[in-house]
């Protein structure tokens, strides 16, 4: 007989998991359950949502793009799960398409180091958890796209060349900047910073791309590694 939700321990339940811990601590099974709200006898929510991630053979870490394209006939394949779940879930995977689009219709143009930080100052200055951010530009250094590189422990320093290079490459776009915070409140670079930043600059030039700068945030101030790197470090 499998476990009731209300079995488990709070800090184990999606609900008040991510009212204690955030979002970004919940699995993608522990998110889908919060949107499928209730299980069956036989399964809880966070059953269910994983029986929905294994429709296309999908384990918890892989891209979950194909939700996006999964119809209220597949998903009621699966005991439990109805069709106002079928639909609820469609229409969250929709939403999150919609966000994800790209940001041109806005028409917001990247002249300076002020613009970028204006764009995220708010959004990243009291944050907890450090955060990477890439802008991609068309050649007039229109913002055409805003991609989220890393989440939550995210370090910057540990991140790929082509993992930040992934997005602009299937555009063809020719300009990127990066952004991350810096949690401390200070936005001075480390060594890590230019170091990392130097690879990513040259793997972008090799594939035609130009990362015309990197700026980080900290508490209402910003520090751009490339201004900076002109001045002396």
């Amino acid at each position: 007989m499998p476990i009731k939700m209300k079995e488990l321990p709070e800090s184990e339940r999606p609900y008040e998991k991510m009212e204690m811990y955030g979002s970004a601590s919940l699995s993608n099974s522990e998110l889908l359950a919060i949107i499928i709200k209730c299980g069956t006898k036989e399964d809880t929510s966070v059953g269910l949502a994983q029986k929905i991630l294994k429709l296309k053979g999908i384990s918890e870490e892989k891209d979950l793009s194909f939700l996006q394209e999964l119809s209220i006939e597949e998903l009621t394949q699966i005991k439990g799960i109805g069709k106002v779940k079928a639909i609820q879930i469609i229409a969250t995977c929709e939403l999150a398409k919609r966000m994800s689009k790209p940001v041109n219709s806005l028409k917001i143009v990247i002249k300076n180091t002020k613009d970028v930080a204006n764009l995220f100052m708010d959004e990243l200055k009291y944050e907890k958890r450090e955060i990477v951010k890439l802008l991609i530009l068309n050649s007039k250094n229109i913002l055409l796209k805003i991609v989220d590189i890393a989440l939550g422990g995210g370090n910057f320093a540990a991140i790929e060349p082509k993992i930040i290079l992934e997005e602009p490459v299937k555009m063809g776009a020719q300009k990127i900047i990066l952004l991350h915070n810096h949690p401390s409140g200070d936005p001075s670079p480390s060594s890590e910073d230019y170091r990392v930043t130097d690879r990513i600059y040259e793997s972008a030039d090799v594939m035609g791309i130009t990362l015309l700068d990197h700026v980080i945030i900290g508490n209402n101030e910003f520090r751009s590694i490339f201004e900076k790197k002109k001045k002396g470090k």
